[in-house]
């Protein structure tokens, strides 16, 4: 059972955090390097943004439909980032989680990683009477997954990984504003919909809940 240290930054800027993520990391590619060996040293780090889009590394601009004076007047900003994924948005209302570990401590690869981090998400969601899955071809969590019509994502995910220490992570929606999706082809998919906790229940949700409850399935799942 793994041992994250969690640190709770509430709402923060995007560019704020990304620049938290990237010292982190150092740290802790700093410490294999001069050890030699893997580390236990981790950052689990949960935390809602502002109204923000971002653009993988392999992503596609023309996936992003609003030019930047439209941005402006939705009070939302945009970046291109260096995780793995297409674009997806980031706002108020949606928990999002950034674990900073070493795979070779838990002695496990980039995709099982993955998965693992998709079966906490499919877990947490469950503890609402949801039933998440993944969606062939696409990374992240679904709700019915497999039907060509009704299938919507309620989670996203997209990492980076550097000497086998990750960054990036998850993105789920608890009590996320939809109508921000309209803006974009989430995850480069034209056709998907998208959907949250609170727009399947039809009730606001507990964010402390939801932050408790995916600790602990994380906790319990790597």
């Amino acid at each position: 059972m793994a041992d994250f240290n969690y640190i709770d930054l509430g709402l923060k800027d995007y560019k704020a955090c990304w620049d938290y993520q990237e010292e982190r990391l150092q740290e802790v590619v700093a410490e294999k390097r001069s050890t030699g060996k893997p580390t236990a040293r981790n950052s689990f780090i949960l935390v809602e943004h502002p109204h923000v889009y971002t653009l993988g590394k392999s992503g596609d601009e023309k996936n992003l439909l609003a030019n930047t004076d439209f941005l402006k007047k939705i009070d939302a900003t945009y970046y291109k980032i260096n995780r793995g994924g297409d674009i997806t948005y980031h706002g108020p209302g949606q928990l999002v989680g950034y674990p900073i570990i070493d795979l070779e401590n838990l002695k496990i690869g980039v995709r099982e990683y993955i998965e693992k981090m998709e079966d906490a998400i499919i877990a947490t969601i469950a503890e609402y009477g949801l039933e998440g899955g993944r969606k062939e071809g696409a990374t992240g969590v679904w709700l019915q997954a497999d039907h060509k019509v009704r299938a919507r994502k309620i989670c996203a995910i997209g990492v980076r990984v550097s000497r086998y220490v990750t960054m990036h992570g998850f993105a789920l929606n608890v009590n996320t504003d939809m109508r921000y999706y309209n803006y974009i082809n989430p995850c480069g998919f034209a056709s998907s919909a998208v959907t949250s906790i609170q727009q399947e229940l039809g009730r606001e949700i507990s964010m402390e809940e939801v932050k408790k409850i995916a600790m602990e399935k994380f906790n319990t799942i790597y």
